[in-house]
């Protein structure tokens, strides 16, 4: 049972704690007492170092479409690092990929790589910026874009600093209020305050950052009319709109933005397109993405590393994207449509107070039954936390692995059966908690 102070696990936590802040390298990964520790995986399931199986709900973040260890991705590795994992010269596979990518998506008229979403976000803001000559931002109070100060003002607002408009607030303590003042917060998915707090900086304001479906907003998808509105404010304004998909790109053939109906100026992109590997990607219209052009002398927005575009991400990514076919996308959304509807039974069963949100691959667990339109109306309270700490932990002792916060990522290494077996240990789950069941012995 899970946690166990005798484990492997928390063995290997304590000696984390030795080496690394906190004994972790990345904070998401960080659940009390203490981590659980993987040793290998195959398809949907994974093994932790004390031999215990448990199905993969959460798939990295969002980023292991096909699985661990998919077939085809693990032979063009182990082909490709034979040949060398990195040069300080371009390969034919980054041409690949980018066409491949190009090819898929009616916005990208060209592509540019970097190492992370994060890098991604980054870049692409500095592409607005120099496209336009501006210096200032909007996102939207609650979405997450990454580790970049701009982008993750008003990321985690607590309620005691909302006000009337959303406010900007640092994530980070010690985030420069010169930076702050650079970047316009809106609400999600109201349009007519949106309008009315960007016209105040219409000649000011360099690009629109907006994810069409954000993680950290409980997955409730942005309305076609807000987009639309947005959309139509920026070209009035000459504004880049930048559509974050580093994890709803996963949503459809196109992207999220081909599910929509909508196309932004840049899309920022991450996790999937990479097979696993480290990897983030700008594309979108020739004209902004000139600013990155080098062919005649210092570009606009210079952009390099060291591991861009490196050969072992090259062919993992355009390995796992041919595999990611339009049949494979429509039977995960088949998926996702039995995950949601088994899902919402559960919860009603159990009279439990929760709800499913998401489209296509990607679900999030609610412990309330509120309507949800932006961060606020999503947003958890102490009590709901609590409640969903205990059902992350209730499932991991079934074995059953999402996010610490409800976060599902389904992967076409699933069947029907495994949506299934996840109903109903849910099932169990809340009728034990409802019961009041210790969640570990």
């Amino acid at each position: 049972m899970f946690p166990d102070s005798n484990s492997r696990s928390a063995a290997l936590f304590g000696r984390a704690q030795q080496v690394m802040p906190g004994g972790n390298t990345r904070l998401q990964v960080h659940f009390p007492p203490h981590a659980l520790y993987v040793s290998r995986g195959s398809g949907c399931r994974i093994e932790d170092v004390d031999g215990n199986s448990y199905l993969d709900f959460i798939n990295n973040y969002m980023t292991l479409i096909h699985g661990h260890a998919q077939p085809d991705v693990v032979r063009v590795l182990g082909e490709q690092a034979a040949r060398g994992t990195c040069f300080a010269f371009p390969t034919e596979s980054e041409i690949a990929l980018a066409e491949l990518l190009c090819g898929r998506v009616e916005s990208f008229d060209s592509i540019r790589f970097c190492n992370s979403g994060s890098e991604a976000v980054m870049f692409a803001v500095k592409a607005a910026r120099a496209h336009t000559g501006r210096p200032m931002i909007a996102k939207c109070e609650g979405a997450y874009h990454g580790a970049y100060d701009a982008v993750e003002v008003s990321f985690d607002t607590h309620p005691d600093r909302w006000g009337n408009r959303p406010a900007r607030v640092a994530y980070s303590r010690g985030t420069p209020e010169k930076t702050m003042q650079d970047v316009v917060v809106l609400p999600f998915n109201r349009t007519q305050e949106s309008l009315d707090i960007l016209a105040g900086y219409t000649e000011t304001l360099a690009a629109i950052v907006i994810d069409p479906m954000p993680p950290r907003v409980g997955f409730v998808q942005a309305h076609r009319a807000y987009l639309e509105a947005l959309r139509a404010f920026a070209d009035r304004h000459g504004v880049v709109l930048i559509f974050d998909e580093v994890a709803c790109f996963r949503c459809g053939y196109g992207g999220m933005q081909g599910e929509v109906g909508v196309r932004p100026d840049l899309t920022t992109l991450g996790k999937i397109i990479g097979g696993g590997m480290p990897i983030g990607a700008v594309a979108g219209r020739r004209e902004v993405m000139a600013v990155f052009d080098p062919s005649h002398g210092k570009p606009a927005a210079p952009h390099s590393g060291t591991f861009v575009a490196n050969p072992m991400t090259m062919v993992a990514g355009w390995q796992a994207m041919e595999l990611l076919t339009r049949e494979a996308l429509e039977r995960l959304a088949g998926l996702g449509t039995r995950f949601r509807d088994r899902v919402t039974a559960a919860f009603e069963e159990s009279g439990s107070s929760g709800q499913v949100t998401g489209y296509g691959s990607l679900w999030k667990l609610h412990m309330n039954r509120r309507r949800f339109i932006d961060f606020r109306s999503v947003y958890a309270d102490e009590d709901e936390r609590a409640r969903m700490g205990d059902l992350y932990l209730r499932m991991v002792n079934r074995g059953f692995l999402m996010g610490s916060t409800g976060l599902i990522a389904l992967s076409t290494a699933m069947g029907e059966e495994d949506i299934d077996a996840f109903a109903e240990a849910l099932l169990s789950a809340l009728r034990d908690a409802r019961d009041g069941v210790p969640a570990a012995a």
